[in-house]
């Protein structure tokens, strides 16, 4: 089997590729990313590059046809990741997360790929008070980042993809370690705030519902997607990936993250206006449909491994947020140094890197 990742240089792909080795031994992997953040790794002995037979640098907006030549399945991360860059780089993201997403997958329905899976978010239900959200509940996206995965979406719903399956999993927010970590995500954040300072700061009241999901479970849930055939859900899926009892309140992670880390203060703002993010979700959907891969990463296992992880990375610093973990800076830093334009492009040509396979 053939499989063209999409965004595999980033926080999700550096997990996903050797999950996806240890699962099927003979899988060959191609992966395509603009390397915007390729290089923040978090001391990782091995480049997670390394299990792919060939790596293509470029940009998705600029997505080549040939690329698909011989592919199986696409796993489609590639995406400006969260509500921080999506406000101040609205315009790319909807170039680059919605009106490239389709035309990737349209391309790659011309070329003959079975399985498209498509990196989609529990965010586009946006605020729902009115109990977990269903795959055939309304959506609310609030932000440039939601609007553009429910767009994505909507653009391909009914269109004939030329037999190929489609499946776009809504996750539930990403957490836990990576070899190219993220610090912009609610779980992570807590537990750098304490274990560089000791404290946890939760600028709202609290009250805010999240569910999650590890990082390997996302891996867990995508090796799943490639494979799924039409007859198991239909052949254009939207589905929630997650699980019901990891639903969690903000303020239930952070004394969650405190009971790991003895001593750790949490601070919470009990006068701060409500957050408007939030809702509960209901996974009831994935569990019937994918029963042997459902999450099996618990709360305070992905605690666990973060901590462990930080650890390893003697990682001290404060100021994180200021730091490669912490995507929007990174993506600043770049255009400060004249690297990457306004539009999110590389100021200078970057070609075909091809790789070693593991």
């Amino acid at each position: 089997m053939r499989v063209l990742i999409t965004g595999n240089m980033g926080y999700v792909g550096s997990v996903l590729a050797p999950f996806l080795k240890r699962r099927y031994p003979d899988i060959e992997l191609v992966g395509f990313d603009a390397a915007f953040f390729g290089h923040a790794l978090t001391g990782a002995e091995l480049l997670p590059e390394a299990y792919y037979s060939k790596q293509l640098v470029g940009d998705v907006r600029d997505f080549p046809p040939g690329a698909l030549e011989g592919i199986d399945a696409v796993v489609h991360l590639a995406a400006i990741s969260n509500d921080p860059m999506g406000k101040e780089f609205e315009t790319a993201t909807t170039a680059i997360n919605r009106d490239a997403s389709v035309a990737i997958a349209r391309l790659a329905a011309q070329a003959g790929v079975k399985n498209f899976v498509f990196a989609s978010s529990c965010s586009m239900y946006g605020a729902a008070s009115s109990g977990p959200r269903t795959e055939t509940d309304s959506t609310n996206p609030l932000t440039a980042y939601a609007r553009s995965k429910i767009g994505t979406e909507d653009d391909l719903r009914g269109l004939d993809l030329n037999g190929m399956v489609f499946t776009s999993l809504r996750f539930a927010t990403a957490c836990g370690m990576s070899d190219r970590l993220r610090l912009d995500l609610v779980l992570n954040d807590f537990v750098a705030c304490a274990v560089t300072s000791g404290e946890i700061t939760v600028l709202s009241d609290g009250t805010p519902w999240r569910p999650l999901i590890d990082v390997e479970d996302m891996a867990r849930a995508i090796s799943w997607a490639i494979r799924r055939p039409a007859s198991n859900g239909g052949a254009w899926l939207a589905v929630n990936a997650g699980r019901n009892e990891n639903n969690y309140q903000v303020r239930d992670i952070a004394e969650t993250v405190a009971r790991h880390l003895p001593g750790t203060q949490v601070s919470i703002n009990t006068d701060a206006q409500p957050d408007k993010r939030s809702y509960q979700v209901d996974f009831s959907l994935y569990k019937s449909l994918a029963p042997n891969s459902l999450p099996q990463v618990s709360l305070d296992q992905s605690v666990e491994r973060l901590i462990a992880g930080f650890k390893r990375m003697q990682f001290v610093d404060k100021d994180f947020r200021n730091s490669p973990f912490m995507r929007l800076n990174m993506l600043r830093r770049h255009m400060s140094a004249g690297r990457l334009g306004p539009d999110l492009r590389w100021a200078g040509k970057l070609d075909e890197v091809p790789q070693n396979a593991a």
